[in-house]
């Protein structure tokens, strides 16, 4: 056995492979075709009492749907009572989806009549249905025929109808079909119109939900009050009686309509310019508004505790301070008072060019106290050396009076070339005594600054 499958190995391998697909295939057949697999989990079984349940045909991979997703598949049919009850298996997983107000309508998938049930699995308040549960026929409807439909009609609407079709028949033949598909595809801006429009409503759905639900509210409560409403359109018909045995003097009054709306255009027109400012200006007095309530209630505690008088306040009450000293220091201010008007006056005057004067050295003052920021210094920094700079220079003195310092820097070279006897400024480094330096600067090896104080007097 193993030399004749050595031998013949890809062979062999074939027919695994073949064998393996096979099984594959059947197994995706069968599971399609509504096949329970042993190790399947066990279905829960409801049933749906139908007046007719014509086209169900179990074991076809008949579907039970819920919002068109298959939750189980029709099991079997059985007549009882007069009825078919249909058999429904549902899928475990569903199992709590269904609730005991449920509803089922039979519906075909094809025009075969290949049925399906869709099942409305009911309000969310109801009791949830138990293994077993049936769906009376209350809540169930099969499919309806065509052969229904036309049996429903008597004899005439049988004719007419005879006719329509026949006359739509002619009516199509020869290009006919064609130009009515182009009338209809003139109606193409209309369905998008209706298609923004659906769009809108669908996006206003509560808004919808509540206007519905407002108005049969509405419609309820004038049902309630319909003696008052009857009673109102008589009133309203009286009112109306009265206004047509007056028709003279209201068309008079209509008459006169058009020029008083004219004058309350133009006075309107004329007051437009007080409502302008009336706006703003009723704006800027609301914070003083609000003010209001907390002034008064200070000067109620001004005027004293209680409102009482000066004449029943206690000693140190608010209504003693205002008689004995705030109205004396008024008496002998208004003396004071008229001489400042004059004062206020040339001051009113001349507050223009203060403003100006101010503005002026508020700038000053800001260029002064500006500080750059980093290394950089402001003006300020350097007028306090300016300070310190002026007060040592004059800070030296002798019995003479005072003298200023002098300094000056020199490089050692620079040094050198003043104190070299051969140089043409060899008097100036005699004049300022630099023969010392050079030869610190001779000492170092170096070239280094070095500072040469001297003093100079002032005159």
């Amino acid at each position: 056995m193993k030399r004749a499958i050595k031998n013949h190995l890809a062979d062999f391998v074939a027919i695994v492979v073949l064998l393996i697909l096979s099984i594959v295939v059947a197994g995706y057949i069968l599971n399609h075709e509504g096949l329970r697999f042993p190790w399947a989990p066990s279905q829960i079984r409801m049933y749906a009492e139908m007046s007719t349940a014509q086209a169900v045909t179990p074991g076809q991979g008949q579907s039970v749907r819920v919002s068109g997703v298959q939750i189980g598949q029709i099991g079997g049919v059985t007549l009882k009572n007069g009825l078919a009850v249909v058999q429904m298996d549902i899928d475990p997983r569903y199992q709590h989806l269904i609730h005991t107000d449920a509803s089922a309508l039979l519906r075909p998938r094809t025009g075969l009549k290949d049925m399906f049930i869709e099942v409305d699995p009911g309000s969310a308040g109801a009791p949830v249905a138990k293994p077993g549960f049936t769906i009376p026929v209350s809540q169930t409807l099969p499919d309806t025929n065509l052969d229904e439909i036309l049996s429903s009609l008597d004899a005439d609407s049988r004719a007419y109808l005879n006719l329509l079709v026949n006359g739509a028949g002619q009516g199509l033949k020869d290009g006919g079909g064609n130009e009515l598909a182009q009338v209809l595809e003139r109606f193409e801006p209309t369905h998008q119109d209706l298609a923004r429009v659906s769009s809108a409503l669908a996006l206003r759905a509560t808004d919808l939900r509540r206007l519905v639900n407002s108005l049969q509210r509405l419609n309820t409560a004038l049902a309630a009050k319909q003696g008052q409403i009857v009673q109102l359109v008589g009133s309203s018909a009286t009112v109306f009686r009265a206004f047509a045995s007056e028709d003279q003097n209201i068309s008079r009054a209509v008459a006169d309509l058009p020029p008083t709306l004219r004058q309350a255009t133009a006075t309107l027109g004329q007051v437009q310019a007080f409502a302008n400012q009336l706006g703003p200006t009723a704006t800027n007095l609301l914070p003083a508004a609000r003010a209001l309530p907390a002034a008064n209630a200070a000067l109620t505690t001004l005027a004293g505790p209680g409102g009482a008088t000066c004449a029943s306040g206690p000693p140190r009450s608010t209504c003693s301070i205002v008689r004995d000293q705030i109205r004396p220091f008024v008496v002998a201010a208004q003396p004071l008072v008229r001489n400042l008007r004059p004062a206020a006056t040339e001051l009113a005057t001349a507050t223009p060019n203060l403003q100006k004067v101010f503005g002026v050295l508020n700038h000053f003052v800001n260029m002064l106290g500006y500080f750059p920021g980093g290394v950089q210094h402001g003006y300020l920094w350097w007028l306090a050396w300016l300070g310190h700079n002026t007060r040592t220079v004059f800070s030296v003195q002798d019995a003479n009076g005072p003298y200023r310092p002098l300094f000056i820097q020199f490089s050692c070279s620079q040094i050198g070339l003043l104190t070299n006897s051969g140089s043409p400024y060899a008097l100036v480094g005699g004049l300022l005594n630099l023969a010392p330096l050079r030869a610190f600067c001779s000492g170092l090896g170096a070239v280094r600054d070095v500072r040469s104080t001297l003093t100079a007097r002032p005159g």
